[in-house]
């Protein structure tokens, strides 16, 4: 379905693609970026946030926790960036970009707090009361007050594989009155992930249980005295999000995939935000009556089906496409049938750049159909110089 809206919405992407890999400006395992279109899909959340009061830290790490993207978003009123983890964090401070919250889903190291602490987040984000007097601590040598946010669940939460983490509502309150003696860190606000989703039987995005549990949680913090100024609600946040948040709960949003219409809704709803995103591949090859391109982008949460293959955008064919299994590398993607070496393979799927080993691309000129790479970056935010980028 995210091949569809790409055709639907950014053909000039399709052409652009073509041309730049046609004429040897764009390697394969690239994900492109149109950039305008970026903007104005950051603009719409941005805007839909504003009208409804609701604050909004941008999430990055799918895209390659990328640090042009990131200014630009700074540019355009974003107060930072939400930090998936340390390394995302070490990116952002050696760029300079402001860091609004930093513990989403990994705490930071022991050895790293002094140095996270003092580049000024707004709120550190903590699991345990150990992590809350690790930071206490830092906060204390940089001479500052440093806020917290208190990672929160419950029985019936949504909790993903490898995200196990937090503080039990029933435990809540003897956790804030422990961390009273605690002078250099206050508790500011409540979270959990993910607050929102997109449900299929009910055919739009929906609260997760997590949610109701966030906003005990703040009026937990309440009755403990302590004025839970920000209530984040992260998952899927895009226009449609804001909407629903703004009459079911939570005041602070992380938007990622929102910024290029990614998110699971917007494979099958019209949304605000439109297609900015695709994976280029090349032919590499055939074999026993298939062809196989380049990989090196997949994500097992993909939903990876379809590939427009050829060398004009006018003549594209869609074919279905064969992930390796998950216990395999994708050094190559499988396709339905037989190609010529060297057509230019397109696809549009749920990424997570940061767990691969592709280059991310950014495009200027796309919409005017004179499209140039203005940055390329690999899949951790470096970015490459041009000897190295052919």
């Amino acid at each position: 379905m995210f091949l569809n809206k790409l055709q639907k919405d950014n053909p000039r992407l399709i052409e652009a693609i073509c041309r730049l890999h046609q004429s040897g400006q764009l390697l394969p395992d690239s994900y492109v970026v149109d950039l305008e279109q970026f903007r104005r899909n950051a603009a719409a959340i941005k805007e839909a946030a504003d009208a409804r009061g609701i604050r909004l830290y941008f999430m990055l790490k799918q895209l390659g926790r990328n640090p042009a993207l990131a200014a630009e978003l700074v540019k355009m009123g974003y107060e930072g960036a939400v930090v998936v983890d340390f390394k995302e964090a070490q990116v952002m401070m050696r760029h300079h970009i402001p860091i609004s919250n930093v513990g989403h889903l990994v705490q930071t190291p022991e050895a790293m707090l002094e140095q996270v602490v003092a580049y000024g987040p707004e709120v550190v984000t903590v699991f345990t009361e150990e992590k809350a007097r690790s930071v206490d601590r830092a906060a204390r040598k940089a001479g500052k007050v440093q806020k917290l946010l208190i990672r929160v669940f419950d029985d019936q939460d949504m909790i993903y594989s490898g995200q196990t983490a937090g503080v039990s509502l029933g435990e809540l309150p003897e956790f804030l009155g422990r961390l009273r003696d605690c002078t250099s860190i206050r508790p500011a606000g409540v979270t959990s992930f993910p607050c929102y989703l997109y449900q299929e039987e009910v055919g739009d995005i929906a609260p997760t249980p997590n949610l109701q549990t966030v906003l005990r949680a703040a009026e937990i913090m309440r009755t403990c005295g302590y004025e839970p100024e920000i209530v984040n609600t992260p998952s899927a946040t895009c226009v449609r999000t804001l909407e629903l948040m703004s009459r079911l709960g939570g005041n602070c949003g992380e938007p990622g995939h929102g910024f290029t219409a990614t998110t699971p809704a917007h494979a099958v709803m019209d949304l605000p935000e439109k297609s900015c995103v695709a994976y280029v591949s090349e032919i590499s090859h055939n074999f026993d009556g298939r062809a196989y391109c380049y990989g090196g982008g997949h994500y097992r949460r993909s939903h990876l089906a379809g590939a427009l293959v050829g060398r004009e955008a006018d003549s594209l064919r869609c074919m279905q496409v064969t992930p390796p299994s998950l216990e395999s590398i994708d050094y190559h993607f499988g396709l339905a049938e037989p190609c010529q070496v060297g057509e230019t393979v397109i696809m549009a799927f749920r990424y997570q750049i940061f767990v691969t080993r592709s280059d991310l691309v950014l495009l200027e000129g796309v919409s005017e159909g004179c499209p140039r790479i203005v940055g390329v970056y690999d899949s951790l935010g470096n970015e490459k110089m041009p000897s190295d980028r052919l």
